[in-house]
Formats: structure tokens, sequence, C-alpha cells
């Protein structure tokens, strides 16, 4: 019988338990932003305009983004393969749905789908991959899942260009299908059954926090048309406010809330997913952007606005190495930080080299600076944001840490794509140059915010935050009663007093 540190010392970057998760967030991260180069021949095929196409990518980032904390916790409850092989599924009929869609109104809506269906797989396969893997040897670990995740995301772009010129737009999901047909099946036989803390489901939590966002972007999408002081505008802005604040009641006041308030109180786990929200904002809102200037500004093709953009894809696979490297030397708060200010100077770089007719030469140094930033940056927060908390808090820090980097990807879509309406527009190419320099700044201001606050990060997290002597209230009787932690230096586990709340040394 294999006991759980014997089937935790078998988990590394070639164990099957390895592949088959990071195969499937690899295979939801690209579908952030797949659409991106195919959204002006979709707008074409549909008739749609700008808020459309917007909705077709806001719609999967908003329903990825709300519902992975309450997918966290129906992992934690039911079995965290049984809720991923869900959620894989949803996503394969979502991406089946969309590719067959008649109108842009059923492409949106199984858009949604697949965001829920991807809300369940991603902060899941990261939670699996904590459960099974030491921690003598997660650092590597999570640090491979983080960077196939960042590459998966950058790549979206290239792979929906690709698709779209060699067949057509319904490709970009209809190439979901086989690759989850074949991952399900494996993923009964090779990834085995966990749990943590039992938590109950937390509807209000999940009602409050997806109705605020949605909310919000309708805000965001609409207020260049409609007028900022519109009643509808002004109305969804007082929603959101109303909703976010009962969502923050509602989980100061359950016993088992969605998002524990206590975690938020951890500094070094509060910032790292400030950092991860603030990077995703700036990126994600920027290559969403790039790819029409490269279609049309520039006239370019969809493939070759995706190949535009493999300079920032492949980069973060020689980069990955390095940033290990500096987090070992300096500490990972040292490694974030030199991404976010090198996502601040290539986005700003962009900003500048942006312009109707502008050569790909004097555009190609800021993309391979972006692309370093990924590199450095992805490489190391998901391993911080988990290191930041005890390992029963792991699932809900997961599902936390993905839910802020889909708030970012959303609100960076929404709020840069506001930038390029109010400061210029799609009417032809400088509208299109100078709203998106404007969408840059902004971009590159929110990186430069984030690489000040990576520096409040404590060098080195284990000591920092590792060392906890409280057992959450989050957990139950069961679970409270196994609660230990690691001590530093020594790699032995010590149970913990759970009345006096003191190690037995």
């Amino acid at each position: 019988m294999i006991t759980k540190s014997q089937h935790q010392d078998r988990v590394s970057v070639w164990s099957p338990t390895f592949a088959l998760t990071a195969a499937s967030a690899f295979m939801v991260a690209i579908d952030n932003l797949v659409v991106v180069t195919a959204l002006p021949v979709i707008g074409h095929a549909f008739g749609a305009d700008i808020k459309g196409l917007q909705w077709t990518v806001s719609a999967y980032t908003l329903t990825y983004a709300v519902f992975q904390l309450a997918s966290a916790a129906a992992g934690d409850r039911f079995g965290r393969r049984r809720v991923f092989i869900t959620g894989l599924i949803l996503f394969v009929v979502g991406s089946g749905v969309a590719a067959t869609a008649p109108t842009i109104q059923l492409l949106i809506g199984a858009r949604a789908v697949q965001g829920l269906g991807a809300a369940m797989v991603s902060p899941l396969a990261l939670a699996i991959i904590a459960h099974a893997t030491p921690r003598s040897r997660r650092a590597m670990v999570l640090a491979a899942w983080s960077g196939i995740v960042g590459i998966g995301i950058a790549i979206g772009p290239i792979v929906g260009g690709v698709l779209v010129d060699l067949a057509s737009w319904h490709w970009i999901f209809l190439v979901n299908l086989p690759v989850g047909l074949v991952i399900l099946p494996l993923i009964r036989v090779k990834i085995k059954e966990s749990c943590g803390p039992r938590r109950r489901f937390d509807v209000l939590g999940v009602i409050f926090s997806s109705a605020a966002f949605a909310m919000l972007l309708y805000a965001l999408i609409n207020g260049n048309d409609l007028g900022w002081t519109h009643p509808r505008i002004v109305g969804a802005g007082l929603g959101f406010v109303a909703l976010l604040a009962s969502f923050v009641l509602t989980q100061a006041r359950t016993e088992q809330p969605m998002l524990p308030l206590r975690l938020m109180g951890r500094r070094a786990f509060a910032t790292s997913i400030v950092l991860y929200l603030l990077m995703t904002f700036g990126l994600f809102g920027a290559l969403f952007l790039i790819s029409q200037y490269f279609q049309n500004a520039l006239g370019y093709t969809p493939m070759q606005a995706g190949l535009a953009m493999v300079p920032a894809a492949t980069m973060p696979v020689l980069v990955a190495p390095l940033s290990g490297l500096v987090a070992r030397r300096y500490g990972s708060s040292s490694a974030l930080f030199a991404g976010l200010a090198l996502q601040a100077i290539g986005l700003g770089w962009l900003s500048l080299a942006v312009a109707p007719g502008a050569s790909y030469i004097r555009i190609l140094p800021s993309l391979l600076t972006v692309g370093v930033a990924i590199g450095m940056f992805f490489g190391q927060i998901s391993k911080v944001i988990l290191e930041s908390v005890p390992a029963e808090w792991e699932g809900i820090a997961a599902g936390v840490g993905t839910t802020f980097r889909q708030l970012g990807t959303t609100l960076g879509i929404a709020i840069l794509g506001a930038a390029f309406a109010a400061h210029g527009g799609d009417h032809d190419a400088k509208t299109i140059a100078d709203g998106l320099s404007a969408a840059l700044w902004i971009g590159a201001g929110a990186a430069a915010v984030a690489a000040v606050l990576a520096l409040t990060l404590p060098r080195k997290l284990a000591e920092h935050d590792l060392d906890v002597t409280a057992v959450p209230e989050e957990l139950d009787s069961e679970a409270a009663s196994k609660h230990v932690i690691q001590r530093q230096g020594g790699g032995r586990r010590w149970p913990i007093n759970t009345t006096t709340q003191r190690r037995w040394w």
C-alpha cells in the first residue's frame, strides 16, 4: 500500500499527475485569449460591434474568475478529482457549442460555459499538484506549472491566428474536443482522489461576487457609448458597490466563507494576489488590443498577427529557469519585482513604438521585454501564493490566486478597452494607434505600482508565513486535530496541541 508520503515522492514534472493536470490547465489557459486574433473575422461573420466582441472574451474570463473559489470549496468537500473531471467535461461541451454557434449571443453563452468549466479545472489542478508534491520538491514543480500556464495564456493569440488562417474561426474551439476526450479517461485512471477540509458551499458568496463583477463589466464596456453619467451606467456602478459590500459582509458573517477574510489578513498572501491581479490587468488587456492593432492598423492576417506575438510567447520558456535561479539566490520577491518592472518597461516601450504603418522591427524589442517579464513573474507567483499559507489552506489559496488572475484579465480587457475607445477607437489606423498607446500606458502604470508593491514581500516566505501555530477557523474538528506545520530547516512535521495552539516540541 502506498502511503501519502510515498505517493508524494513519486510526483515530479515527469509524473502522470503533473502531465495531465498541466495539460488541462494549459488548454483552458489558451482559451483566455485564443479568440483575440479571430475577433475581426468573428465580428464580420456575425455583424457584431466591439462591445459584442469584448463580451466573447469577458464572458469566459468573468465566469472563470467568479466561480473558482466555489469550485475550490467543492473540490475540498466532494473530491478534487471528481470536480476537476466535471469541469473538464463542461469545458469540452462549451467548446463544442461555441464552435457551432449560429449567433453572437449563443457564442457568448457558450464562452460562459467554457469559463465555468475552466473555473473548476484551473484551481483544482493546482490543488491536486500541491497535495501530491512534498514541500521539498514543490518549488520546482510549481514553477514549471506556473510557466506552462503563463505560456498557455501568452500563445492563445498565436494559436487562434494560425487556426483561423489555416481553417476557420470555428476550429479555435473544435480543437479542444479531441484533446479533452483523450485526457478525460487518463485522469480517471492516473490521478488519485483527494479532499481538503470539508466546507459548506457558500451560495450567497457566489451570487454576490458574480453579480457584482457582471455589473462592473457592463458599466466599463458600455460607458463610452452611453456616457459615464447615463442612468444605466451610474446604476450599474452603484449596483457593483452595493453587491461588493454585500459580498464582504457575508464573508465576514458566514461560518465557512468562500473567501476567508482571515486569509486576506496574511500580508504575504494578500500582497501576492494583488500582484497577480495587477500583472494580468496590464498584460492581457494589452494583448487583447495589440492583436487588433496588428490586423486593423497594420493590415496583418490573423496568422501574421498571431506569429507577431511569438517573441512574447517563447521568451517565458527560456526565462523560466532564470526565474528559479533568481528566486533561490535573492528570494522569490526579487524575481517577481524583476518581472513586474520589465512588464512596466515593455508596455511603456510598446506604447511609444506603435504608430500607423510602424515596422515590426520597431515593435519587436518591446515584445521581447514583455516576454521576459512573463517568464520571470509566472515562474514564481503560484509558488509564492501557496507558500504564504498553511498546508490546510492550499486549496483555498489556489482558488483565490487564480480568481485574482482572471479578475485582472477581465478588468484589463474592459478598462484598457474603454481607454482605447475614449482616446482613439477602431475608425482608422491613426485612431487605433492613438487608442492603443493610451491603453498601454495604463497597463504600464499598473505594472509599475505592482513592482513597488513586490518590494514589500518578505525575502523568505517560509520563515515569515509558514511558521504558523493557529489552526484555521475554516477547518472542521477532524482536520484541526490533524493540523501540522513544517518546521523550518528540519524537514520534519510537528503536531500542534490544538488546545493550547502551541507546538509539542
